[in-house]
């Protein structure tokens, strides 16, 4: 198995008073010419564990490889064969794309032509525009060409398609894509499950400086035991003295979750479980007040690891 990244014990405490773990740990491996994702909240370890590899940060502890090399003694020839782009890249409003693109380029000994990379991410029309005149999501895909301008062998994008529009965001999906397919391989940190799921060969979920899964999508959601999800909300004088395990014991039931004032089931059959749910609603005198079924995400696999859900505030912080 040939590896892009490969992470062995990897550890970074951050000085305080109390010190932070910020990586606890962790091993990782990334296949070369595959789509790997990192999925986790803010403050989890996944964006400090990504700089490590893209060699912003030093490790306390561990080692990481990237392409086989050790930043440690290898830097400049890793630096020669990464692309990275970064959630915000602050590029230079007065420069044109042409430019920019230009000056990017500058920094690698070889690579591809700039007008080759803007023509990569579609923005023919806006090589001569400067940058203070596109779009977000235009901007965004110069971020990208810039990474791509060097011919990397490994893309780090970090969170790309965050507050984009949907075109937008299915334009960067086809040159990441399009990237992987001409045998690259891309290091993705994203937000949105259904960008995992549609992208990634394989997928890590971080919470708490630890990686608490690594597989495919489809295997760490079929794993849950339960391919569908029935959420619902009742009232009554009694609803709110239900248990929070409340429809646990019905058949075909895996697991019981609150989401704010959502009732969330796993089930293998729903058309099995929802009868059996109304029934008991009905036994318990209460009022179904709003009922939806939709397939299990890796939303629900990340909550079944960690307790709680992605976007929860500070939930997965270090401390």
């Amino acid at each position: 198995m040939s590896l892009a990244i490969e992470c062995r014990q990897l550890t970074k405490t951050w000085p305080g008073n109390p010190p932070v773990e910020a990586v606890r740990g962790v091993d990782l491996q990334v296949e070369r010419g595959t789509c790997f994702g990192v999925l986790g909240p803010n403050g989890a370890g996944k964006t400090t564990t990504i700089e490590i590899c893209e060699g912003l940060v030093r490790a306390t502890s561990g080692d990481a490889f990237v392409l086989g090399k050790n930043w440690a003694t290898q830097a400049d020839e890793i630096r020669q064969e990464i692309g990275i782009s970064l959630q915000e890249t602050r590029l230079s409003e007065k420069l044109t794309v042409l430019e920019t693109l230009t000056l990017f380029r500058s920094f690698y000994h070889s690579g591809m032509k700039p007008e080759e990379a803007i023509a990569k991410v579609s923005l023919q029309e806006k090589s001569n525009a400067r940058i203070k005149s596109l779009s977000g999501g235009q901007r965004q895909r110069v971020a990208v060409a810039t990474a791509l301008v060097g011919n990397p062998r490994l893309l780090f994008l970090d969170e790309p398609t965050t507050g984009l529009d949907p075109q937008s965001r299915r334009d960067l999906w086809r040159i990441i894509t399009e990237f992987r397919e001409a045998g690259g391989t891309v290091l993705l940190t994203t937000h949105y499950m259904d960008e995992a799921e549609r992208l990634c060969d394989k997928v890590a979920i971080f919470d708490r400086g630890r990686i608490l899964a690594i597989d495919t999508p489809q295997k760490l959601i079929s794993d849950l035991g339960a391919e569908h999800v029935v959420v619902f909300t009742v009232s009554g004088e009694s609803a709110a003295d239900l248990q929070d395990d409340f429809g646990i014991s019905l058949p075909g039931v895996i697991s019981v979750r609150i989401e704010s004032e959502h009732r969330c089931l796993s089930v293998r059959e729903p058309h099995i479980a929802i009868p059996a749910l109304l029934a008991l609603i009905n036994e318990r005198s209460l009022r179904l007040t709003s009922l939806t079924t939709r397939q299990a995400t890796l939303e629900d696999v990340f909550v079944h690891h960690a307790g709680h859900r992605l976007t929860d505030e500070n939930s997965g912080a270090v401390r």
